[in-house]
């Protein structure tokens, strides 16, 4: 038995036909074609222009931004009213007087240093320079020397001969320079001995045996 040979149908999908006119039922199938593929087609989702509120505390004008110092735009705290301070510094004043008087009962051949004035604290910021650059060492100890513990304490000396310029006695403003003279002139003399030492070149070692 012979076979069937395949058929084929070929369909004629030109718009034109071979007399250059447009075949018929090609505009409705145009139509139709155009209205199906915007059905399919997914329409745009609205965005919304205006920004979406943030979920921690604070607009995004007051929120921080990357490498921005946040402690510098809070305000800092209110200090304490003038009647506030008066009422601790009368509380503070009662207290140690009864502190004394304990100190006094207890042991009445002590001596009673007072009320702190300006000039402890200028010999106590001198003391304390001073023991970082090694005064005070016991014989036959090695100095104990920290020059940036002395720097510091020196420093805070001249930022208080800064602020209570022209607010001191003559003889508190006298205390305060010869303090610092001292302080500083020993600094550099303890820094220039470093520099020396530090420049010395090293001693020839011995040659080793051949």
């Amino acid at each position: 038995m012979s076979e069937k040979e395949p058929q084929v149908t070929f369909t004629d999908r030109r718009k034109i036909s071979s007399d250059g006119e447009i075949r018929p039922g090609v505009a409705e199938s145009e139509a139709e074609e155009q209205k199906r593929r915007q059905s399919e087609t997914p329409q745009p989702v609205a965005v919304a222009t205006e920004p979406a509120e943030s979920s921690t505390t604070g607009s995004p004008a007051t929120q921080a931004r990357p490498g921005e110092n946040v402690a510098s735009e809070q305000p800092l705290p209110e200090g304490p009213t003038a009647k506030e301070s008066a009422e601790s510094h009368a509380a503070y004043q009662e207290t140690t007087q009864q502190l004394d008087e304990m100190l006094r009962a207890k042991a009445p051949d002590s001596s009673h240093l007072g009320p702190v004035v300006f000039d402890h604290l200028v010999q106590s910021m001198y003391m304390t320079a001073m023991m970082s650059m090694g005064a005070g060492t016991q014989p036959g100890e090695k100095p104990r020397i920290d020059l940036m513990g002395a720097r510091q304490t020196i420093d805070l000396l001249g930022v208080l001969a800064e602020k209570t310029k022209g607010n001191l006695t003559a003889n508190e403003q006298r205390l305060l320079e010869s303090a610092l003279f001292e302080l500083r002139m020993m600094f550099l003399e303890i820094t220039n001995a470093i520099a020396r030492n530090a420049a010395k070149s090293p001693q020839q070692q011995p040659s080793g045996r051949k």
